[in-house]
């Protein structure tokens, strides 16, 4: 297997410094390049498989995306609201990875997504719900809309301004 990412290194350092200290790890001196800019990140854990937690940003909040990486992870880890927050003895089983996300567009037409290509955000006055792509059993369009306006709290027949981006994912 190769060796885990950069980004989700940071991700498991501080998830773990967090819940051993109760501070927030420091950004790292030194940096890869692919963590320098800005830019939103979304952290998903995982638990044999299954979604334990995920936590993220579609635009930027931090001074850099290392930054975006440590609170994203804790956060994913200790506040998302679907789960009781992660445990230290559970972190052995738990698979992150990290999303770094490009900046969103407006689209005009369902027929620019690609659920394995882009994400989707769709949004109605402030309400607003994101889906990230190539999540498992999420194989069309329409599937990825329904649940991105479902986030949102978005009825199905309500219309929407539609976005999407694609990521960068690290394993």
């Amino acid at each position: 297997m190769a060796s885990e990412s950069q980004a989700v290194g940071l991700a498991k350092m501080s998830l773990k410094y967090f819940l051993e200290t109760g501070s927030i790890l420091p950004v790292p001196a030194t940096l890869g390049d692919e963590l320098k800019g800005r830019a939103g990140v979304f952290v998903s854990l995982k638990k044999q498989g299954q979604l334990r937690g995920c936590i993220g940003t579609f635009e930027p909040t931090r001074l850099n995306i290392a930054s975006e990486i440590i609170y994203n992870a804790i956060s994913a880890g200790t506040e998302d609201p679907r789960f009781w927050p992660v445990e230290l003895e559970e972190l052995v089983e738990i698979t992150i990875s990290v999303d770094i996300l490009e900046a969103p567009e407006l689209i005009d037409s369902v027929d620019k997504l690609d659920p394995q290509k882009y994400g989707v955000i769709v949004k109605r006055g402030r309400r607003s719900g994101l889906l990230l792509p190539m999540l498992e059993g999420v194989d069309t369009v329409d599937e990825q809309i329904s649940i991105a306006k479902e986030k949102a709290g978005i009825g199905t027949e309500e219309e929407t301004e539609l976005y999407r981006f694609s990521v960068a994912r690290y394993t």
